[in-house]
């Protein structure tokens, strides 16, 4: 029985040996001079506003009046083009060159009605004449007028006719008569979308190029119902795509949309302080935002330090001790960090200066 009980006894032992686990160590205690040399400041923690990053996304747009569909008003067959997507183009640029007999027409039409006309305003001031002395009926008289007057009416309607199509009234005459007309790009952007091909006939519904003048693009974002109210117009964003996360964009709010969709949030336009040749329409960009929150409590940026991958700082115990204590933080800007789950630091007296020294002579303290 004796040997069992042996046996028993230092198995027991062995395994409260086991399962002795060494005490943490978070205490500093330094001498004043230590303290001194360390440069160490005390202060309790403050309140003040602390902002924190609203992050949503959305996509580049362009506003409708900035994007231009170009056709052609009489239709015909496109000659000659050398747009591609993507291509900037300067307003006034020919873009294409379109063919038709009807443009030929046209040309005729005008110049033939301006030599008839001629000659009935000759015609009509000559039966104004005769008519004064009874020499012409005024029936004679009456179909004259008409006649000079109908004629007036075609040649301004020609003439809206020509310059609808982009032909030249003033350049144009007997020897000056042309197949065809120059489309010219109404603005200085680039090219959306080519839709047609050399030697396609076009009708007048037809888009044949999409422009877009990137003047007023901008960046529509989705913000939810619940994060609206933190924005205002004026504020300041940054965004960028997935592909460069770094490259930042700056950007201004401009407008916060007054509807809220099925999905629960609203388009907030936003425009690009600078614009830059690879904000392409219809790029999905992610945006942050910096937003004010109510006072917070802080530290100073340098109160709070990292040890095994957790946030640490030292509360004084009293005038030589200090406790290395775990803390929840939040945000930091301007060189403070905010401190969440605050009620037991309340009126605790913090480290802010020297902190580093603490950490090193308690890492000290656990070499040993």
């Amino acid at each position: 029985m004796i040997p069992l009980f042996f046996l028993i006894s230092c198995g027991s032992k062995k395994q409260e040996a086991v399962n002795v686990e060494a005490p943490i160590v978070n205490l500093v205690k330094l001498s004043d001079v230590q303290i001194k040399n360390a440069g160490i400041l005390i202060a309790k923690m403050e309140q003040k506003e602390i902002s924190s990053i609203l992050k949503v996304n959305g996509k580049i747009d362009v506003p409708p009046q900035n994007m231009i569909s170009v056709s052609v008003p009489m239709g015909g067959y496109l000659k000659s083009t050398n747009l591609l997507p993507g291509q900037h183009i300067k307003k006034g640029d020919p873009i294409a060159f379109i063919e038709g007999e009807q443009y030929i027409q046209l040309q005729q039409d005008y110049l033939t009605a301006k030599e008839k006309i001629i000659y009935l305003e000759l015609e009509y001031n000559r039966q104004k004449e005769l008519n004064k002395t009874q020499a012409s009926s005024d029936k004679v008289m009456q179909q004259t007028e008409s006649d000079f007057k109908s004629q007036q009416v075609l040649i301004s309607a020609l003439k809206e006719k020509l310059q609808l199509v982009g032909i030249n009234i003033t350049k144009l005459n007997v020897n000056s008569i042309t197949r065809g007309i120059h489309l010219y790009s109404p603005i200085d952007g680039f090219v959306s979308k080519v839709n047609v091909n050399i030697g396609k006939y076009v009708s007048p519904t037809e888009v044949l190029f999409e422009l877009i003048n990137p003047s007023d693009i901008h960046l529509n974002l989705k913000v939810y119902e619940k994060d609206i109210s933190k924005l205002y117009i004026g504020q300041k964003l940054n965004a960028f795509t997935n592909s460069q996360p770094t490259k930042k964009h700056p950007c201004e709010i401009l407008l916060i949309g007054h509807d809220i969709s099925a999905d629960r949030n609203t388009d907030v336009h936003c425009h690009f302080e600078t614009y830059e040749h690879d904000l392409i329409p219809g790029t999905y960009m992610n945006a942050e935002i910096s937003i004010k929150n109510a006072k917070a409590f802080v530290l100073p940026e340098d109160a709070i330090v990292l040890f095994e991958n957790k946030q640490y700082a030292f509360i004084k115990i009293d005038a030589n001790q200090f406790k290395m204590t775990e803390v929840q933080v939040g945000n930091t800007e301007n060189g403070f960090t905010e401190v969440l789950q605050t009620n037991k630091f309340v009126s605790a007296e913090f480290v802010v200066k020297g902190t580093y020294s603490l950490l090193m002579s308690l890492k000290n303290k656990v070499d040993e």
